[in-house]
């Protein structure tokens, strides 16, 4: 077969053959593979008039049809299935053609993978795909990292295929080895934030004052206008007006509270504590996430304890002022944390990961996308090495006017019994981070005490231990 297919794709489900198709109509030839007839067919009838599009079941003709140095992308479940993958194309791999991991696959996994292709000549990249199946179809965030002497052959189709923010495409070079699975990983997790952060405004609304999901609605509708405009916001806004097709009512209502994951959002807490770094509001969403699956023992707890919900007597304007502050400076937060932790991991593990262009890849195709990426793009544009945005200025003149709403609707939801782990989380890390002398100056004396692990003096320099029972 003479080579006419610009690029390849191994596992041609929704979102493989989704991206495909985005290819195809940016002018690019895409051949697909997959062990299932009917997907293969699929594509091909899916492909619109005039575009080069191929489905096949044969490997070998999908390898033996693409362009040198070829480009083959993997879209299949992480773990074993993508190294089974890798063994089958092994094969047919030239000097020099390209892997692409596009699945959710622990950064680890890939580091592995890229040393043991780059050991037999191959190039391998990590990719993290957001925005989901529309947005393979119309314009995903893309977060690519590898050997970036490969990625010039990479850069115009997936440039052409992203979203665009401002007419810059939503993808660029992330980093060494397993940076862009590193960046996805953490996107997840500041996910993971957003989604708690939302679900506890929504349940102070809806059980401590009784917003009906026509209120809902509008309320979060009503955000999406403003600062906090957002696909999480603007995506809860439908949730609450989407009708059940079984019996007219609310769909939200009937959905079951326990919430599912795939591993990522737990990674991201492990890595920073490998760092380690501090994200207390993703570690909480994570953990929040646990918690809800044990829906027979809350059940059960519940009937024990019987707790009492008492109704916020605020007023609904004021009441939404506050959440709509306490919204954006959580947010913000969680943010924060996710980017110090890609910050350190990037000096850490020497991926080299630019900031900078992290926050523009965010800005249009992906979950966490939100008008907020501008400001981040100003602190990185005043200083590419930013450790923490709380520390630029712009910044602080933004969250400090919401300070106090944080404040307010924690104790609101202490006073109503609602549980807020996360805000509460992103304010307590807001403050713990903006105090010059924390207690743990106490932690490291009983550490001494207890295990000799010494300590240090604000008055002198040296590493110290005391005899402490001696001084009793």
């Amino acid at each position: 077969m003479e080579p006419q297919y610009d690029f390849g794709m191994v596992g041609i489900g929704v979102m493989g053959s989704n991206l495909l198709l985005n290819m195809a109509d940016h002018g690019f030839g895409v051949i697909g593979y997959d062990t299932n007839p009917k997907k293969a067919k699929d594509l091909e009838e899916a492909a619109k008039p005039g575009t080069t599009v191929k489905g096949t079941v044969k490997l070998e003709e999908m390898m033996q049809g693409l362009k040198r140095p070829r480009k083959i992308m993997m879209l299949v479940p992480a773990g074993k299935p993508v190294d089974d993958v890798i063994e089958n194309l092994l094969p047919y791999l030239e000097k020099d053609d390209i892997v692409i991991d596009g699945g959710n696959s622990y950064f680890k996994d890939t580091l592995r993978r890229v040393n043991y292709l780059q050991e037999k000549g191959f190039h391998f990249f990590g990719m993290g795909v957001s925005g989901g199946q529309m947005g393979a179809r119309l314009g995903p965030s893309m977060m690519p990292g590898g050997d970036q002497g490969a990625y010039q052959y990479l850069k115009p189709i997936l440039e052409a295929v992203a979203a665009k923010a401002d007419g810059v495409p939503c993808v660029a070079y992330m980093g060494k080895g397993a940076a862009g699975h590193y960046v996805k990983m953490v996107h997840n997790g500041i996910e993971y934030a957003m989604l708690q952060i939302i679900s506890e405004v929504y349940d102070l609304l809806r059980r401590g004052a009784s917003f009906s999901n026509e209120e809902l609605h509008t309320t979060f509708a009503g955000w999406n206008e403003g600062r906090l405009k957002s696909y999480l916001i603007e995506i809860t806004a439908v949730v609450f007006k989407t009708l059940d097709s079984e019996d007219g009512g609310y769909l939200v209502d009937k959905i079951l509270d326990q919430a599912g994951s795939k591993g990522t959002g737990k990674w991201t807490s492990q890595e920073a504590m490998e760092l380690p770094v501090s994200i207390p509001t993703i570690d909480m969403a994570v953990a929040m996430r646990e918690l809800s699956v044990y829906k027979e023992l809350r059940v059960a707890a519940s009937k024990l304890y019987q707790p009492t919900i008492n109704k916020i007597k605020e007023g609904h304007q004021q009441l939404l002022s506050q959440l709509e502050g306490t919204l954006f400076f959580s947010f913000l937060i969680a943010y924060a944390q996710g980017l110090s932790m890609l910050a350190k991991a990037s000096a850490e593990l020497d991926m080299q990961i630019p900031l900078p262009d992290v926050v523009n890849v965010w800005k249009s195709g992906c979950i966490i996308r939100s008008t907020m990426l501008v400001n981040f793009s100003s602190v990185f544009k005043r200083n590419n090495h930013q450790p923490n945005i709380l520390l630029d200025d712009e910044i602080a003149t933004l969250i400090k006017p919401t300070y106090q709403s944080v404040k307010n609707v924690i104790a609101l939801a202490m006073q109503a019994g609602i549980p807020v782990p996360s805000i509460m989380s992103a304010l307590s890390y807001f403050e713990a981070f903006c105090t010059d002398r924390l207690p743990v100056n106490l932690i490291q004396a009983q550490r001494d005490y207890f295990g000799a692990h010494t300590y240090q003096r604000i008055d002198k320099p040296g590493v110290f231990h005391t005899e402490w029972h001696v001084n009793q």
